[in-house]
């Protein structure tokens, strides 16, 4: 590792990397297994003896540790939220450092004699506290909207509720990514996701997740998820420098863990992708049922299978 590499890890981490896990452990008052199992739930590999923590490391340990001590969460749901933590932090920081890897490389080239690492130190430098000031303030913003949501559930279960789930897909995406430069594709996903997320957002809705290719999202009206379906096809679809997109709809009980979504209704939408047409949205009948007759018209398909349900009828839908 270089120096200005090295001088970058230092800024990030906010201190050298100076400790084994032994001494990390040692030191957070833990046993060497508990300190390696929290370091792996955190998306980490354990290193083997090597120098790879720093102060900051015994102080999360510490603070997770005194929180299963004080008797307000148990080791195994201490582990669950750590786990949590580090599979979201992990994409948020493949996300962030992807999109800025190409403005890293532009300041580098217009200040000859800087290396890429001492443009990153610079820009992290500049956006680190900010960046992490917005973070807190989105995380604060979504825990109170989850925890709105749980209230909403009153006294039902709080581990299933009924939602209407849709699944966008790109048409022939796998075809269309062998024709065009990977630049474009990684362009084009990413231009995807976020129009797809910026109108799943504008209709109440939340982004489950994103797979290249498509996203999942949920809504608890299915007027609305309609709606986030119709607005997904006119900002993909219509537009002619964007692939088509189908959009399949349906509704039920869904058990919620772990920041994702189960159950029938799930599978069922992403299977519905296979039968919509190019820019159409095609729904089930448990969905049919739960859009007001006076504005949508709904016309059952021919029935065919679908893989895991047997044979169905899809039901097309419009507004009238």
């Amino acid at each position: 590792m270089s120096d200005d590499e090295s001088e970058l890890t230092a800024s990030l981490l906010g201190d050298v990397p100076r400790f084994t896990a032994q001494e990390v452990a040692e030191q957070a008052g833990v046993t060497l297994e508990q300190a390696q199992r929290l370091w792996r739930t955190l998306g980490f590999p354990e290193g083997d003896g090597s120098r790879l923590y720093t102060g900051a490391d015994t102080e999360a340990m510490q603070s997770l540790m005194g929180a299963v001590d004080s008797g307000l969460v148990d080791y195994e749901l201490a582990l669950n939220l750590t786990r949590a933590l580090g599979q979201t932090m992990a994409r948020l920081a493949d996300w962030e450092v992807g999109a800025l890897a190409h403005r890293v490389e532009e300041l580098t080239d217009e200040n000859p004699g800087s290396s890429r690492a001492e443009t990153a130190l610079e820009m992290f430098n500049q956006l680190g506290n900010s960046f992490e000031d917005v973070m807190l303030y989105v995380w604060r913003r979504h825990l109170n909207a989850a925890v709105s949501r749980i209230f909403a559930l009153g006294e039902a279960d709080l581990d299933t509720t009924r939602l209407s789930i849709g699944f966008a897909d790109i048409v022939s995406f796998t075809a269309l990514s062998n024709q065009i430069s990977r630049g474009r594709i990684g362009d084009l996903v990413e231009l995807f996701e976020s129009r797809c997320a910026d109108v799943v957002a504008s209709k109440h809705g939340r982004v489950i997740k994103s797979i290249g290719d498509s996203v999942l999202f949920v809504n608890d009206d299915p007027i609305r998820a309609y709606d986030t379906a119709e607005g997904i096809i006119n900002v993909i679809g219509r537009d002619s420098r964007m692939p088509d997109v189908r959009v399949g709809l349906a509704s039920g009980d869904v058990v919620m863990r772990l920041g994702d979504v189960f159950g029938p209704p799930v599978n069922m939408a992403a299977r519905l992708t296979a039968v919509a047409r190019r820019n159409r949205i095609i729904i089930d009948a448990a969905t049919a049922a739960l859009l007001p007759a006076d504005q949508f018209e709904t016309r059952r398909l021919p029935a065919r299978p679908v893989r895991g349900f047997g044979v169905i009828e899809p039901v097309a839908v419009r507004r009238h």
